[in-house]
């Protein structure tokens, strides 16, 4: 009886290994099987063709094929790497920031105790007392200034930390999966030899894993299409200016949208209708905006004294309120925020910082030109 391979279309939900495993187990198994099986799993394309007819028309290379597979695996296999460092750099800056606000109230709290013990000394015991009293007072002050302020920062950053780690780490996983695929199907690939049929079946499921692969290392080459476009009123009746400038848009995932005016100097929430529910007056310049949680942004301010700096900002049942700041000794014209780490643009150079201000690198400088160093940059 003459053997002859089938396109299904649904097939190629199924894994490559799952399709040659199938192949391999049909050369032993009745053909009645075959009908009962390929019924059960293929009942719903619409239309079966010969593979063999499909040879002819769709040529392969398997040469280009395999190269292409190391080619991706190569680059999957750097990301994931990459994307693992990250997570540890995170952990770590998170570590070393608690570690460093502990040391310093502990510096605080030595600092008021030596001072009070300085008083301490030849005084009478009526004074005494009184010191005693007001060393109290003052080492629960620091504490109660840890307990309210120190504390809700670290917390804040922990939730920032672990909204991050989760997100890269479900990267991670599909990286490896990824991985796994493309390895396999590299392997499964050197070992067809001249089987028309199966170098198709190959090649058909391995360009749908390489895209998938693609897709993950943002070279999908999707081209995006405007489907529409509205205007919206964002003014309020607090605007000093006439006309509001956006310099900046961030759509958080629950619909709603932060736009910075810098002309009026507001960051504004609008609902998911695109009226202004809530806002926060800015006594600086804004020039961008970046999301680093669901809930929460950075935002790049200047200042007409020269001082520059980053203001985190958090949206909670549709209000805006104000969170830690980081100042910076140079502009901040960009920010931009990927894996726990900062990317600010000042005008002429494009450096890298930890989520609590700490200065990595510089990435890029240009003082040729001194007007803006955009995010294009790095």
């Amino acid at each position: 009886m003459k053997r002859v391979f089938i396109y299904f279309p649904c097939l190629f939900n199924l894994t490559l290994y799952t399709c040659l495993k199938y192949y391999i187990r049909s050369l032993t198994i009745p053909w009645y099987v075959h009908c009962i099986v390929l019924f059960v799993l293929f009942s719903q394309c619409s239309k079966v063709t010969p593979i063999n007819e499909l040879t002819n028309t769709q040529p392969t290379d398997l040469q280009g094929l395999l190269v292409e597979l190391k080619t991706v695996l190569g680059e999957i296999k750097s990301l994931q790497i990459s994307q693992e460092v990250s997570v540890q750099s995170l952990q770590r800056t998170y570590n070393e920031h608690g570690a460093v606000l502990i040391e310093q109230m502990s510096g605080n709290l030595n600092a008021d105790i030596d001072k009070c013990g300085n008083k301490y000394v030849d005084t009478s015991e009526k004074s005494k007392q009184y010191i005693k009293e007001d060393m109290c007072r003052s080492v629960l002050s620091i504490l109660n200034e840890f307990d309210n302020i120190t504390v809700k920062e670290l917390n804040e950053m922990k939730v920032e930390v672990i909204s991050i780690k989760g997100s890269v780490s479900s990267s991670i996983h599909k990286c490896t999966g990824l991985h796994n695929d493309l390895s396999q199907f590299h392997e499964i690939v050197q070992k067809i030899g001249d089987n028309k049929e199966l170098c198709l079946i190959a090649s058909i499921k391995c360009k749908h894993i390489i895209q998938q692969a693609l897709t993950l290392l943002g070279k999908s080459g999707n081209v995006f299409k405007v489907q529409g476009k509205s205007a919206h009123d964002v003014r309020i009746t607090s605007d000093s200016k006439r006309f509001c400038w956006i310099q900046a848009i961030c759509a958080l995932p629950d619909g709603q949208v932060l736009v910075a005016d810098r002309n009026n100097k507001k960051v504004k929430l609008l609902n998911q209708q695109y009226q202004v529910v809530s806002h926060w007056d800015v006594a600086a310049d804004i020039r961008d905006m970046c999301q680093i949680t669901p809930s929460e942004v950075a935002v790049a301010v200047n200042t007409a004294r020269n001082t520059h700096g980053v203001q985190f900002i958090t949206v909670t049942q549709s209000q805006i309120t104000p969170g830690r700041k980081l100042e910076l000794q140079h502009g901040c014209t960009g920010i931009a925020h990927h894996q726990g780490e900062l990317f600010i643009c000042s005008g002429t150079a494009l450096y890298k910082y930890t989520l609590n201000g700490k200065h990595v690198c510089s990435l890029y400088e240009d003082i040729s030109y001194s007007l803006y160093t955009g995010k294009n940059h790095g």
